[in-house]
């Protein structure tokens, strides 16, 4: 159905999606290539939300270099949109431009677009197809694809520790286990984030900042902070920027009215025991545009994300080091009694930084 040359066009479109991965939240990060008679015509990805999606570039791209996209055939990651959102319907323009055929990889999950687009550019009269590299963006674009399918961001804990699977000694000293190559690797997750969460006890004990500084990157990651009982100090670092998201139980408290003083959105989200509900954080981080959150965070609120079945991937970072049995792990969870309560992972990467091996894992299912 495809020929080499589709695959290798694909590819291409791909390697321009994931140049604007750190740009487009809420959007999906999106890869177009214009080719005809085998050659690149023009070739564009999505800019920040509100500017041009990555066909309008494409098209761009291709009359700036003085030749016209007439007959050329569109490669793109995801299926072309044919509503009405900041920006006009791509697929009405692809047919304006005079494109003979559309090759998506994936059918956009978007229930207000999800199949729409495809039909637009077929009503058209242009030749469309979809399937190519299919997995291959799905791995691309899987935070905008959590959102759309479940209505929560793809959450990801990543997690730093010694080769015996401890992050901290037992006195909280944790500053460095791994090394500077793994530290620039963890900025490059963060940069395409679209929040990072941590909870109260790691803000209390380390004061983090939770931005992306080892790495060039045009927008910050929100912040998003768990803590029960707002004790958010108002001189905590990760405040400075704004951007930042604070779930609580607690009915009234003092402090909230400073922080919401300061631009922090408070998220009331209380369970019956006073503790916050993160399943409903997560649906309304999703609600909130998030399509990728990345969980910097103790073994408490680790363990606590794992047990409710709310991790999608872990990223660990494993340093050539050893702490003893009694440094500190990197889940807090209950005693099992039966194998048949573990929680089963699939491996996906694995690969040296600098001195450490960095594991990336999915979560099955229960």
């Amino acid at each position: 159905m495809f020929s080499a040359d589709d695959h290798r066009f694909m590819a291409r479109a791909l390697q321009l999606a994931v140049q604007g991965a750190w740009l487009t939240t809420p959007n999906p990060s999106v890869g177009c290539v214009l080719v005809r008679d085998g050659h690149i015509l023009g070739e564009g990805h999505t800019l920040p939300a509100g500017q041009d999606h990555a066909e309008i570039q494409a098209i761009k791209d291709c009359l700036q270099r003085g030749d016209t996209p007439k007959g050329a055939t569109a490669y793109v990651t995801l299926e072309p949109c044919s509503h009405h959102g900041r920006t006009p319907p791509c697929a009405d323009k692809l047919a304006e431009a005079g494109i003979a055929r559309v090759v998506a990889a994936l059918t956009d999950p978007n229930p207000q677009v999800s199949g729409r687009g495809l039909q637009r550019l077929k009503a058209a009269g242009i030749r469309a197809e979809v399937g190519l590299l299919g997995e291959a963006a799905r791995v691309h674009h899987i935070g905008f694809i959590s959102r759309m399918e479940r209505g929560q961001p793809w959450t990801r804990v990543k997690l730093a520790a010694s080769l015996d699977g401890k992050t901290a000694l037992n006195n909280g000293i944790s500053q460095w286990i791994t090394g500077p190559a793994a530290r620039v690797d963890v900025h490059r997750l963060r940069a395409r984030s679209c929040a990072m969460l941590t909870g109260i006890g790691t803000v209390l004990a380390d004061n983090p900042q939770l931005n992306v500084r080892e790495v060039l990157c045009s927008r910050q990651p929100a912040r998003v902070v768990v803590d029960s009982q707002l004790r958010l100090p108002v001189d905590a670092r990760l405040l400075e920027g704004g951007g930042v998201m604070v779930a609580h139980a607690i009915a009234d408290s003092p402090r909230a009215a400073a922080l919401q003083a300061m631009g922090v959105t408070l998220l009331h989200l209380p369970t019956t025991s006073g503790q916050v509900d993160l399943s409903a954080l997560m649906t309304a981080l999703g609600s909130a545009g998030m399509n990728e959150v990345t969980v910097e965070a103790g073994s408490q609120l680790c363990g606590a994300l794992l047990n409710a079945g709310l991790v999608d991937e872990l990223v660990l970072y494993l340093a050539p080091v050893l702490l003893g049995q009694h440094a500190r792990g990197l889940f807090e969870l209950p005693e099992l009694t039966a194998m048949a309560g573990r929680h089963d992972l699939k491996w996906v990467d694995q690969r040296m930084v600098g001195q450490d091996l960095r594991l990336t894992a999915h979560l099955h299912p229960a």
